[in-house]
């Protein structure tokens, strides 16, 4: 299937307004670029033309759609309950805006056998536009010496207040040469800023003081961040002190909740 002629197939757009409505963005990328920024055995096994498109799930996603989800009753609690609202968001958009396509999704929290993620989250951000990667190479002189330091995402309207929650795969989709693809925008352009993002994020990410390294234009809520900042093991019990939950799902959450990684 080839793309209309101004290279973004129609049912991207209707997704957009889709995810939008749900506190998620969308955006669209050709594996090319995925695989140009990552070694062989990260490479995505599509042909390079394919289209793809990372999501990214907003402050507002938490009150417009988890805790909808959670009074609804729909969690099965033998999942982390953000993982399994997150699934049923994208599939049930997926499914609405494009029954016909043939779409492979990744999730951020799938691992493939060798235990390495499905794909690497900061780099799909990075290459479709949507939130840009800041590295250690991307500090001239680094002041670590040979410290290894973590990347973090930073997205010009948010900081660092989102995250990247899945990648989608059109596999009949190819997109031609007309395709302009949108680089992320710097926000953090300053060398001493850059520097203090990555000190933040590193040296201490608990204080989440590294997604205020620009002002963001939306923010987590109040009963958001509790949420986010209660260890993984204790969440089942704050959901159900919040009236979401019974004893035995809170039971259930914690053992899968345990290992669950900062959002």
């Amino acid at each position: 299937m080839a793309a209309p002629t101004d290279g973004v197939p129609g049912f991207i757009r209707d997704l957009r307004e889709s995810f939008k409505a749900k506190g998620c963005e969308i955006y669209p990328f050709k594996v090319e670029r995925y695989n140009a920024l990552t070694s062989e055995v990260h490479h995505l096994s599509y042909a390079d033309d394919s289209l793809a498109a990372v999501i990214l799930s907003t402050p507002s996603m938490f009150e417009k759609v988890f805790l909808p989800f959670l009074q609804s009753h729909e969690c099965e609690a033998t999942r982390d309950p953000i993982d399994e609202c997150v699934t049923q968001t994208i599939s049930s958009c997926v499914s609405l805006c494009c029954p016909h396509q043939c779409v492979d999704v990744m999730y951020d929290y799938e691992l493939l056998p060798s235990r390495r993620p499905r794909f690497l989250a900061q780099t799909a951000a990075h290459v479709s536009g949507a939130a840009f990667y800041y590295q250690k190479s991307d500090i001239h002189n680094p002041p670590w010496l040979d410290k290894k330091m973590f990347g973090v995402c930073i997205h010009p309207r948010l900081g660092g207040w989102f995250a990247i929650r899945a990648l989608l795969i059109f596999k009949d989709v190819l997109l031609g040469d007309e395709v302009q693809q949108k680089d992320p925008v710097d926000c953090v352009s300053r060398q001493e800023d850059r520097i203090e993002l990555l000190e933040r994020f590193n040296f201490r990410w608990q204080d989440w003081s590294y997604r205020d390294i620009i002002p963001a234009e939306e923010r987590y809520s109040p009963r958001q961040k509790e949420y986010f900042i209660t260890p993984p093991a204790q969440r089942g019990a704050l959901l159900r002190h919040w009236g979401f939950m019974t004893e035995s799902d809170t039971e259930s959450t914690n053992k899968q909740t345990e290992l669950s990684r900062p959002l």
